[in-house]
């Protein structure tokens, strides 16, 4: 992406540098006015396919399409001047084939302006991450816990809790990587073993639910500022703007009621000479 006021965006190859360095900074956003504040803090934005449910209220990424993605990842780049912005391929955009997979990424990024795609998947999708990658598509990696694999894992499951599992998931992990990935997201997978994976790829690993011992790091925002009842295990709070947000809205309320809003300094009240 070129700069904009004299602000570079962050690159591809800046991101995949930052291995074992200064650790990465990320979280999701969704619309033009997350990613403005956001922007300055954070080395990429991920306008990921949670939004389905964050933003409009499904109880899984699975509904999310392709034309949704390409509409938030626009607002993010347009909100945006200084992150790499990552937009997720939903499911069903790019599991059947690695043309169906260039297709859609092409297109998505053509569309938004983002800088590179994510999709989820081990080594099953080995060969569709080199083919994008070939092509000139950057793409960041996603093992672990999947939530595009919600109904093949049974719910939303942490991974790697068996020693017997970890052989599996360290392949995942490496035939991604030798794929041509930049990054590898490590989602709900037990420290031990995301520290291992981080320790032997030669491309930085982003955590959700997987230790400080990844190179990054990424939340949902909304997660993060204290929206909705129930996060998971790994999420800080660092504030509560649900509860803000309801205060606000209930004192308008008020207001409107008792007719005090709108006040002489909200009104027009002056005629005209």
């Amino acid at each position: 992406m070129s700069a904009q006021n004299g602000i570079k965006r962050v690159t591809v190859p800046e991101i995949r540098a930052r291995k074992g360095g200064e650790p990465i900074v990320s979280l999701t956003a969704y619309s033009a006015y997350s990613a403005r504040i956001a922007d300055s803090y954070c080395d990429f934005l991920l306008v990921g396919d949670s939004v389905g449910m964050v933003v409009h209220g499904y109880d899984s990424t699975l509904p999310v399409t392709v034309d949704m993605m390409i509409l938030h990842g626009q607002a993010v780049v347009r909100g945006s001047k200084h992150a790499l912005v990552v937009v997720d391929m939903p499911f069903g955009s790019y599991e059947k084939s690695p043309e169906q997979a260039f297709s859609n990424a092409s297109r998505m990024m053509s569309e938004t302006g983002c800088g590179a795609v994510k999709l989820e998947g081990g080594a099953e999708m080995a060969k569709t991450v080199r083919f994008l990658a070939r092509r000139g598509i950057p793409v960041m990696g996603h093992i672990g816990l999947m939530p595009q694999y919600v109904n093949s894992f049974g719910g939303f499951k942490t991974q790697g809790r068996r020693q017997s599992d970890w052989p599996r998931i360290e392949s995942d992990a490496a035939a991604i990587a030798e794929a041509g990935a930049f990054a590898l997201v490590l989602e709900g997978i037990v420290e031990p073993l995301a520290a291992k994976i981080t320790h032997d790829l030669f491309i930085p690993t982003i955590g959700i639910g997987a230790s400080n011992q990844c190179d990054g790091q990424i939340l949902v925002m909304e997660d993060m500022l204290g929206f909705g009842d129930s996060v998971a295990k790994f999420v800080r709070r660092y504030s509560n703007l649900e509860q803000q947000y309801g205060e606000a809205i209930k004192h308008y309320a008020d207001d409107v009621k008792a007719r005090t809003f709108p006040g002489p300094n909200e009104t027009y009240a002056k005629l005209d000479e």
